[in-house]
Parts: structure tokens; sequence; C-alpha cells
């Protein structure tokens, strides 16, 4: 039996974000607590302005709270400056968006292969890992097609595979089946599920798509800036 104690990779801690100020101040998030740990696929589920996107902008520090604290492996982020930040993000957290945001004149293999780029590494490796990638989500046949040569479900597995190129240990994804049909969806969530389970990687996805409370592990449902409720998927 194994009873190691299992890693907390995200801790929220009271988190609000304040928009403005005096009367004008606009409430994105109340007091958000809550923690994510390694390996879990966890969604953040609300409408348009509850505040999931700025929570998820929070964790990856593209955004920083007003109070509260954000604990990423242990170490509270809220006073990295942005060369701690940016050091963060390019080893230890991938991102996937809803818009795809691949470069339109690359390949999917030149995609994937930029991000080990700007991380420095080698040559050989980023040509290794790369191709790896796209082979583990399921896209590595077409790893020398253009963007727009690809269908949505396609581009995004393209862009989950960008999203795992430097082996993180948090994957942050915003409305990932946003752009996708419910077929799709299905695939993606899928695809995200497993990944976490199977490359104990951390994935926390912001997303209104109500087929999230089958594949997450966990959803937190955010209304009007605060945490709702807490739903856990029950293992087959």
């Amino acid at each position: 039996m194994n009873d190691a104690p299992v890693e907390i990779v995200v801790r929220a801690e009271n988190v609000e974000r304040v928009y403005g100020s005096g009367e004008n101040s606009v409430y994105a998030l109340r007091g958000v607590s809550f923690e994510a740990p390694g390996g879990a696929f966890i969604a953040l589920k609300g409408r348009s302005g509850s505040g999931k996107t700025t929570l998820i902008n929070c964790i990856g520090g593209l955004d920083k709270p007003t109070s509260g604290k954000v604990y990423l492996f242990g170490q509270p982020i809220n006073d990295y400056d942005e060369a701690q930040m940016t050091e963060l993000r390019r080893h230890k957290i991938g991102f996937v968006f809803q818009s795809f945001s691949l470069v339109p004149t690359f390949t999917a293999f030149e995609n994937v292969e930029l991000s080990l780029r700007l991380a420095g590494a080698p040559a050989k490796e980023r040509a290794r890992r790369a191709q790896e990638c796209l082979d583990l989500v399921g896209v590595g046949k077409w790893a020398r097609h253009m963007p727009f040569e690809l269908s949505g479900g396609q581009q995004q597995r393209v862009a989950i595979a960008r999203a795992l190129a430097n082996s993180p240990r948090l994957i942050l994804a915003d409305e990932p089946t946003g752009e996708l049909d419910s077929h799709t969806a299905r695939q993606v969530l899928g695809l995200l599920r497993d990944l976490s389970h199977q490359q104990n990687v951390t994935v926390i996805m912001a997303t209104h798509d109500p087929l999230s409370l089958e594949y997450a592990d966990q959803v937190f449902e955010l209304k009007d800036g605060k945490l709702d409720a807490v739903h856990v998927r029950q293992s087959a």
C-alpha cells in the first residue's frame, strides 16, 4: 500500500481580484480557496463572468490577486517578478486556449517545437520530443500539415501537444472545447483526462461545458466570483 502524501500542485487561499476602485470596483473573484493535487483533472465551471478565467490567469501568473495567495508546487507566487514567472511558465506550466493560438505559418511539428526552442532545448531533443508529443495526442501523422489543413479537433490536439512539450507539471486550459462540436469536445476532454492520469500532469480547465461533469475528477462551480459548489466524479 502506498501511503505517500499527495502533492498539492496548486493551492488558492482566499483569492480576491478587484478591478477598479471605489464605486467603480468590479469583483471578479471573491475569496476563492481550493486545492489541486498532482495528476488530477479539475474543471472550473461557470457562466461567462463567473470568474473562472480570472482564476486561471491568477494561477498562471498572467494576473495577480488583489488579496489572498496562490501557491504553485508549494511556493507562493504572488510576489514573483515577470522573469521568475516566465521561467516557471517555460518549464513547469503548459497553456491551452479556446482559439488554439497556433502559429498559422508553422506546421503542427513546428508549433510544438517552438515552445522547446524558447526553453533552450537542443535541436535533436526538440525534434524527438515534438514528434513524441504529437504521437501522444494522436496527430503524429499530421506533423507536417499546416493549421488550416487540420480540423478544429486536430488543431486543439496540436495545442495540447505544444502544452506538453516541456514536460510540465501543470496544464492550464481556458475553454479548450469552446469552439468544438460535442463529439470532438468529448474526444478532447477524454484526452485531457487520460493525460492527467497517465502522465501525472495536473490539468485545470476553465469551462462552461456541461460535459466537464462527466470527465473531470472534480468540478468547482463558480458564480459571481465565488466558489458555489464542488462535484466529485464517481469512479466506474
